[in-house]
């Protein structure tokens, strides 16, 4: 074969390669996450700083009603859970009735799941320490609503299910490792067994309450460090906690099982902390619900500095790599801008 004969050859092979190879996919750029928060107004939901009975459920429904677009509670709930899961309710007691997770808030929510089907004894409401719950009112509702009252330290700890990392802490009486001796004692945060072996749904309600090292004692510190033991390691630095907290989310136990979250904003503590600091807050009237736990607290991190502006004092803006980090574990959406708020009617 002459040498333009073998070029013209090769030209129809290529030629006929191309027509017959398979075409590489074409992808799409993958669109950056969103979330919804609704939020559920009532002027009147509390009087001098204390919420109203007669308010507080049908602010609740309308919320729920809105937040699901259906029609009836038992259409709403049947988007989350089954009347065969147990449901867990995790609550902020620690700052008491006043300023932590108000029982007004939770006692409407817990007969929003009753007149659906849900049996009490598939309800649990909790916390890390049982005392905080007494004090803030909770264990009322054992008698009240017959649903069970449960703090994740008296449930004991899980050996098989944890978080481990390099910062070592010091096991006190309560947690599995206390007493051992040994190079790995203290690396690991053991989870509560209320989550391994009982709950199988959870919703979280926390208050819009100001927290000095996180912003605010949202969803993503209440569900972090109340259901794990040895945790004080993290507690007391920001840094650890930035990092320690959005992991320990994370875990399926935790995660995987969340369906809903409820910011009570009835009340907004803009300052104080654990501390129920009154003239420090404002009556906002509000409940928040959202399945994005991340975009929530930085709501709430917005409302804060913004109730603390017009209070006039000392603006605290905080870092935010917390909420940057549990946006990389997919835990939710820290970037306002990607965050869509819309009000019930």
């Amino acid at each position: 074969m002459n040498p333009q004969k073998f070029w013209i050859f090769c030209t129809i092979l290529f030629i006929a390669t191309l027509g017959t190879a398979r075409a590489e996919p074409t992808f799409s750029k993958t669109s950056t996450p969103k979330a919804r928060i609704a939020i559920a107004e009532h002027t009147g939901a509390t009087e001098m700083f204390l919420p109203k009975a007669d308010v507080v459920p049908d602010l609740f429904r309308n919320g729920l009603l809105h937040f699901t677009g259906t029609k009836t509670e038992t259409d709403a709930w049947r988007t989350m859970v089954s009347t065969n899961d147990t449901i867990g309710i995790k609550v902020f007691s620690s700052p008491g009735a006043n300023s932590g997770t108000r029982p007004a808030v939770v006692a409407a929510l817990i007969e929003s799941l009753l007149r659906t089907g849900i049996t009490p004894d598939n309800i649990i409401v909790w916390d890390k320490e049982y005392s905080d719950l007494r004090r803030a009112g909770f264990t009322a509702f054992e008698h009240q609503y017959k649903v069970r009252v449960a703090a994740s330290s008296q449930f004991g700890w899980d050996e098989n299910v944890f978080y481990e990392t390099s910062i070592i802490g010091t096991p006190v009486w309560g947690d599995l490792e206390f007493g051992r001796k040994g190079d790995q004692i203290g690396r690991k945060s053991y989870v509560t067994k209320l989550l391994t072996a009982q709950i199988t749904k959870i919703i979280s309600v926390t208050p819009l309450l100001n927290h000095n090292l996180s912003g605010v004692a949202g969803h993503l510190y209440s569900l972090s460090l109340a259901n794990v033991d040895n945790s004080v390691r993290f507690d007391y630095r920001r840094e650890r906690l930035e990092t320690a907290v959005p992991e320990i989310v994370g875990l399926p136990e935790i995660f995987d099982r969340l369906v809903l979250n409820i910011t009570d904003a009835l009340i907004c503590q803009y300052q104080g902390e654990q501390r129920t600091l009154l003239h420090y807050s404002t009556a906002l009237d509000q409940l928040w619900f959202s399945k994005d736990p991340v975009a929530l607290d930085v709501l709430a991190l917005t409302e804060l500095e913004r109730q603390r502006r017009l209070a006039g004092k000392f603006s605290r803006e905080f870092k935010t790599e917390l909420y940057s980090n549990a946006s990389l574990l997919e835990l939710g959406v820290s970037d306002m801008t990607r965050i869509t708020v819309d009000s019930a009617k």
